[in-house]
């Protein structure tokens, strides 16, 4: 398949810049930062998200939603990393949605589905629990109790955790840290007695959070997916949140690319623009090739998670590693090239720095999927 929007992608990508460059510019994270804002997002500007089709992106149309691919989601992560809009789409409308339409039964899908569609349930993903994102070191204990479940443990850098209707998590029901079997997903109301949120100042100005759960029961009926099972339907819808978050790491590359190139073509030193000077030239150009190959490998993961989310694997940790490495390399040429203001909060570019850096340990950093590729070629 060809690595290029189609004709109706193109729109889309069209409708979400307008959209969020207009309403959600860097400047509206600022504000967001700077406010100390409670919701760290404009609930308004997620409604006219919703409004637009772009909450239930990848909600079946049954249930109220568009019915689009990853390769969709991918486009609109890509703009919401130009502008770095503060947005639940990530956890809720990609991650958790996608958990639910794959793992979720008749009745789950039937209940939340819908209201991620129309803007109104947020959701997401509470799986990691210590510094690094390493899924199957999962501790949090499930114990069976009558009907259903107690669960015991805490999670860390939950996506949105202080602000949604639902988490998704992820529970150990048998076996111990390490083990792949034994894992299970888990719907838990945030309101439920035992729950603790706890909100986390991201160092990105975007939202987090730890939760604590004490003995927290739940039936049955909240078991996402198979008891003991869920490390498959974890690991494709992890591979999702990783190819999202590799779509946003290009768009927040390419931007930061742009504005370094405008800054070369209009600041002068020693009487010349500096963009005159061949060495800044070499690392102009080498940074667009790599953001351009970037790209390509991320559509290509994307591509390969409509296809077959189980056999895309391989292709969204290449995607997931080179992007955090592409961006990691884009905001320390742009702020290189920008000199000593680039390092002041009042330049947009740190807040691109800090976005990168927490995008890149999301879903695990280059080093992991390295990791990961290199155990699947059996080295």
């Amino acid at each position: 398949m060809a690595l290029v929007l189609t004709e109706e992608q193109s729109m889309l990508r069209d409708s979400a810049r307008g959209l969020i460059s207009d309403k959600a510019p860097v400047s509206h994270l600022r504000a967001l930062r700077d406010n100390k804002d409670p919701t760290g997002f404009s609930k308004e500007l997620w409604h006219s998200f919703a409004e637009m089709g772009f909450a239930g992106l990848l909600v079946p149309e049954e249930f109220g939603g568009s019915g689009l691919g990853f390769m969709e989601a991918g486009v609109v992560m890509e703009e919401i990393g130009r502008t770095l809009m503060p947005s639940p789409f990530l956890a809720t409308s990609v991650v958790a949605a996608s958990a639910l339409n794959r793992g979720g039964n008749a009745a789950q899908k039937a209940e939340y589905l819908p209201k991620i569609s129309n803007g109104s349930l947020l959701a997401t993903l509470a799986i990691d629990e210590g510094a690094k994102h390493r899924p199957l070191q999962t501790a949090l204990q499930a114990v069976r109790a009558g009907n259903g479940f107690k669960l015991s443990g805490a999670k860390a850098l939950v996506v949105d955790g202080h602000v949604v209707d639902l988490f998704i998590v992820a529970a150990r029901t048998s076996g111990s840290a390490g083990e792949r079997d034994g894992l299970t997903l888990f719907l838990v109301n945030p309101k439920a007695k035992g729950v603790s949120i706890e909100r986390t100042i991201m160092v990105d100005a975007h939202n987090a959070a730890r939760i604590e759960l004490a003995n927290v029961e739940v039936n049955a009926d909240s078991v996402l997916g198979e008891v003991d099972q869920g490390a498959a339907l974890l690991d494709s819808v992890l591979d999702i949140g990783r190819g999202a978050v590799a779509a946003e790491m290009v768009g927040l590359s390419d931007e930061v690319f742009s504005r370094t190139v405008e800054y070369l073509k209009n600041r002068k030193q020693f009487g010349k623009l500096i963009g005159e000077f061949q060495a800044l030239q070499h690392r102009a150009a080498e940074l667009y090739v790599d953001i351009e190959i970037t790209r390509a490998a991320t559509m290509k993961a994307l591509q390969a998670l409509d296809a077959d989310v189980v056999k895309a694997t391989s292709s969204v940790a290449v995607a997931k590693a080179r992007a955090g490495t592409t961006a990691t390399r884009a905001v320390q040429e742009g702020v290189q090239m920008h000199g000593g203001m680039g390092m002041t909060d009042q330049f947009d570019i740190g807040f691109f720095m800090k976005r990168a850096r927490v995008c890149e340990e999301l879903f695990g950093d280059a080093n992991y999927h390295t990791e990961q590729l290199a155990r699947a070629r059996g080295y």
